[in-house]
């Protein structure tokens, strides 16, 4: 097991329910937010716009 995996188990020992909730939030919207992120880079990454930006 590495060292942050283990660190992680004994602070969600200490951790309230409260606590507990606000992570996983945290983590639900840090991974919506990457995922929104690469699926804009696809949209933006194709040979028509980077035809007409390469002329502009």
């Amino acid at each position: 097991m590495s060292r942050n995996k283990e660190k992680l188990l004994l602070l969600i020992e200490e951790m309230t329910e409260k606590e507990m909730e606000e992570v996983i939030d945290f983590i639900k919207m840090k991974r919506e937010k990457e995922k929104a992120s690469e699926s804009s880079m696809e949209f933006w990454d194709n040979e028509v716009d980077d035809e007409v930006w390469n002329d502009a």
